[in-house]
């Protein structure tokens, strides 16, 4: 535990001084509230407007974690497919590839036109944005994998979806975790666009009211839930890779 609090010793002294600093600036330098609100009144405004908020939160979160899910499902299945054909993965991963330089600002009204302010078009965009990282991270992972461990279940005749049960899918675990870990930081950001490109509620829709309405504090405020939001679902990820792999976990206290 005082490892642990040791090591997040340099990121909370960072993260306290900018906010320090950045609160002596707003109350010192002149500068308009409407201009930069200072941290002390982004947090006031937050819990003053903390009902809005949450109400404004929902949306979000179901619309990150169903499209995550979606993201998850689809990222692994294509994994598989691939790497037990490896003709349909020449033939696909360009197109992934160009799925992924499609400018999120401009098929993300393309996506609200066609299916309408629903949950179907954010569930769409946060699978978009979050499939490919975990999609290569497996790919490489199976990759990774020993020759010497597949050709010892070769030759006690272990079927191929056995030896990618036994071999390829545990060497790929740590490359899905690391690449599950930078999905999710894109997750709750593809569901806020997709709130902000239409939506009835939303973090999304809160953020573009709250800037028509000239309140960069409530702005800031909507955008501390989402941090919030993303580091808690990265912490889940975490505890995940832990449970699943607690191996990492003794090489963590052994320094390695």
């Amino acid at each position: 535990m005082l490892t642990q609090l040791y090591r997040g010793l340099p990121a909370l002294i960072s993260i306290t001084v900018l906010l320090l600093g950045w609160e002596a600036y707003a109350r010192l330098s002149g500068v308009s509230p409407t201009t930069l609100p200072a941290p002390s009144r982004v947090i006031t405004q937050a819990w003053e407007y903390r009902r809005a908020l949450w109400d404004n939160t929902l949306p979000t979160i179901r619309a990150t974690v169903l499209g995550f899910a979606c993201s998850l499902t689809v990222a692994f299945i294509l994994s598989v497919l691939v790497d037990f054909f490896r003709p349909v993965r020449r033939a696909l991963f360009p197109i992934f590839i160009i799925s992924q330089t499609l400018p999120l600002v401009a098929i993300a009204p393309l996506v609200v036109l066609w299916f309408g302010f629903g949950l179907a078009p954010k569930i769409l965009l946060v699978a978009l944005v979050t499939f490919f990282p975990m999609l290569v991270a497996l790919t490489q992972g199976y990759d990774s994998t020993e020759e010497e461990i597949e050709q010892l279940l070769t030759s006690m005749g272990a079927p191929i979806w056995k030896r990618f049960l036994l071999a390829r899918l545990p060497s790929a675990l740590p490359y899905f975790f690391a690449g599950l870990r930078i999905s999710i930081t894109y997750a709750v950001v593809g569901a806020i666009f997709a709130e902000y490109a239409g939506a009835a509620k939303g973090l999304g829709i809160y953020i573009l009211n709250a800037k028509n309405n000239f309140r960069p504090d409530l702005v800031l405020a909507a955008v501390l839930v989402s941090a919030v939001l993303t580091l808690i679902l990265f912490g889940l990820t975490l505890l995940v890779q832990r449970l699943v792999m607690p191996w990492t976990r003794a090489s963590e206290r052994n320094g390695l």
